[in-house]
């Protein structure tokens, strides 16, 4: 069983703080792979500011490149909005392998308002990766409330595989500061340079998850 770790997320851009947290999750949880979810419209976020999706996409795969990182537009092939959807997709197409939700605290602290959250929960186990300034509000959040009473110890994180479901572990890296708020801030025009079709983050990478 291939063991892949599933970041969802705009990528409004991908930057080195989305390779970091995936390179030390891949050592924590014991990981082939982690599959960068650019998601083709998130719910939750507004369009304004929004990249094009082409443009997004292709910055993951820049970002990802000479890692065990896939950025996958798997979400705008499935025709699937919401992470419960997707989740239950990849279960299904990829019964071989074993998957584990990704995210930052400050997603935690908002996991309540994503659609069928518990069901997410009970369908793979999740990673909650400690954010600088979200996780006192990570901790006190409606979902964690729920999700307390089914978090496993860090030092068990290897054995995710083993977990009956719910289960979350909490994990503490080296923090880092980039930020896509601040990149778009310097530069809100930065989707201009994956406008050209020929920009060789265009091209898919080979790999399942594509």
């Amino acid at each position: 069983m291939r063991r892949i770790g599933l970041l969802g997320g705009s990528f409004n851009p991908a930057h080195r703080g989305h390779r970091a947290i995936s390179l030390a999750a891949i050592r924590a949880l014991g990981l082939d792979e982690v599959w960068w979810l650019v998601s083709p419209g998130n719910p939750l976020k507004p369009a304004t500011g929004m990249a094009p999706f082409a443009a997004r996409i292709a910055s993951a795969r820049a970002m990802a490149r000479r890692a065990p990182i896939v950025a996958s537009d798997i979400e705008l092939r499935l025709g699937t909005r919401y992470t419960v959807d997707t989740v239950r997709a990849l279960v299904r197409r990829y019964p071989k392998t074993d998957f584990v939700w990704l995210m930052g605290a400050d997603n935690l602290a908002e996991f309540h308002r994503w659609r069928d959250w518990r069901r997410i929960a009970r369908t793979l186990p999740i990673a909650v990766i400690a954010r600088p300034g979200y996780d006192a509000g990570a901790l006190a959040a409606d979902a964690m409330g729920w999700l307390r009473r089914f978090q496993r110890p860090a030092r068990q994180a290897k054995r995710w595989t083993e977990w009956s479901l719910p289960a979350l572990v909490l994990l503490r890296f080296r923090p880092d500061p980039t930020s896509a708020t601040a990149l778009r801030r310097a530069d809100p025009a930065w989707f201009r340079l994956y406008a050209d079709p020929e920009h060789p983050a265009i091209t898919p990478a080979a790999s399942p998850a594509n």
